[in-house]
């Protein structure tokens, strides 16, 4: 456990390191550089989006504290260094090098659960090239996945207006990304998930009961149902779709009594379905019985809900691939270096040039700016110093300071800080339909920032 602030933050257990969780020609640009005798200019690294998905009207940062973790385990050991000069990928200099690799630089970034926009400089790397350049396809894998996940997660919390979300994508992902996923929807507003390695790791609070198969392994839907009841309690949720939904329900009610918790129905038309049994629980005297549905819903689907009898949703596919949209589609882009290896050395803004993939030059700073209503009106980008009014928001804040992790917080901390920067939107960041970013990125020349 790390304490911050009187807190106890987990520390996960990444196993066997995150050094090799990286691309190749970030170990063979590291070698030329060594060679070259570049790799110790100091250098800054940005991350950012040039654009959000299509119809997107914000991004939500996500995985920080993933990164965070995976960071501090990026670490080269024998059996790792044995692989890279046995496949001829470094050379004896460069895995000598690599044996002491540490970051010692900096990091500062948006808090985890901010909203983001176009060229919003989510993520700020500072330190030797050789030292910064190698942190970069970790940090995107994460960035990435788990940005994108957070995103679509806040559309459907939003689309629920108060409703709980269940997250159950698991069996529709790789195991691993199951996990961050669940992750990454709570900090959106998920109530809870079906991954029991998400609860573990992070806390996240955890539902489930009952699968199809369960009904269909008793001589009777009545036999499942006697089996969930004496197993779970009058409070667990039944599943009542795998024959007749009208004969379930009645005999869930008979078997659990007018406190029956919950009702599940995954198919059919959801929103006729759920009225109909709104109408049979109520007749039944089970007013109180909920109605959970589930199946391939998407935050549409949830959008279109919204009259229904529905007291919460659970979903899977379309929030473990993004909604449509399973990368944020964040670069890592060297936008300042230094002449020199000497720390004193003055650094000078680059920037690539390419047509359709250019970059802004310097490191950079962002505010956002909010009105006197509380509104969110502008992104200010800045290669300055940062310039707040009295309303508006540094949004950058250290993660990593001298190598030395100080960025780490509480999930539920970030699950806050969304729910906040969301309230600050203007209200067309919530609509569904296509538009332009609810905030508009403004680029302000401050000057050269050592």
């Amino acid at each position: 456990m790390v304490h911050t602030a009187g807190r106890k933050v987990p520390v996960v257990d990444l196993g066997d390191g995150t050094a090799l969780l990286t691309d190749r020609y970030e170990l063979t640009m590291l070698q030329a550089a060594l060679r070259g005798g570049t790799a110790g200019r100091r250098a800054v690294f940005e991350v950012f989006a040039r654009s959000l998905p299509a119809g997107r009207r914000y991004g939500v940062v996500a995985g920080t504290g993933r990164l965070l973790d995976a960071i501090e385990a990026f670490r080269f050991d024998r059996a790792e260094l044995d692989f890279l000069t046995a496949n001829r990928i470094v050379d004896e200099p460069t895995a000598q090098w690599l044996e002491k690799y540490r970051f010692s630089g900096n990091v500062w970034g948006y808090s985890e659960g901010e909203c983001f926009f176009p060229d919003s400089p989510i993520l700020v790397v500072e330190g030797t090239f050789a030292e910064a350049v190698l942190l970069e396809t970790v940090a995107l894998s994460i960035l990435n996945h788990d940005c994108a996940i957070a995103s679509a997660a806040s559309r459907m919390t939003q689309a629920a207006h108060g409703r709980p979300i269940i997250e159950m994508g698991s069996r529709r992902t790789h195991e691993r990304a199951a996990v961050a996923s669940a992750r990454a929807a709570y900090i959106a507003g998920f109530a809870t998930t079906s991954n029991l390695e998400a609860g573990r790791l992070y806390g996240v609070p955890t539902a489930g009961t009952a699968a199809h198969s369960f009904t269909l392994l008793h001589d009777s839907e009545r036999h499942g149902f006697q089996a969930q009841l004496a197993s779970l309690g009058e409070d667990t949720t039944l599943l009542v779709d795998t024959y007749d939904v009208e004969r379930a329900v009645r005999t869930a009610v008979e078997l659990a009594g007018p406190s029956l918790g919950a009702v599940r129905i995954d198919s059919g038309d959801l929103g006729v379905m759920a009225r109909r049994v709104r109408e049979q629980l109520d007749s039944l005297g089970a007013r109180d019985t909920r109605i959970v549905v589930t199946g391939d819903l998407d935050e549409f689907g949830i959008a279109a809900l919204a009259a229904a009898p529905v007291d919460g949703y659970g979903v899977g596919t379309s929030l473990v691939t993004g909604s449509g949209a399973p990368t944020a589609s964040l670069v890592y882009k060297l936008v300042a270096r230094s002449d020199a290896p000497d720390p004193e050395a003055p650094m000078r803004p680059v920037a690539k040039r390419s047509v359709g993939k250019p970059s802004r030059g310097g490191r950079k700073a962002a505010v956002r700016r909010v009105d006197g209503h509380g509104t969110a009106y502008a992104e200010t980008v800045t290669t300055g110093e940062p310039a707040p009014g009295p309303r508006d928001r540094v949004l950058q804040v250290p993660l990593v300071l001298n190598g030395d992790i100080v960025g780490r917080e509480p999930l539920g901390t970030a699950r806050e800080h969304h729910a906040r920067a969301l309230a600050e939107l203007p209200p067309t960041a919530l609509q569904l339909s296509k538009g332009d970013p609810a905030v508009p990125t403004e680029f302000v020349d401050g000057g050269p920032r050592r």
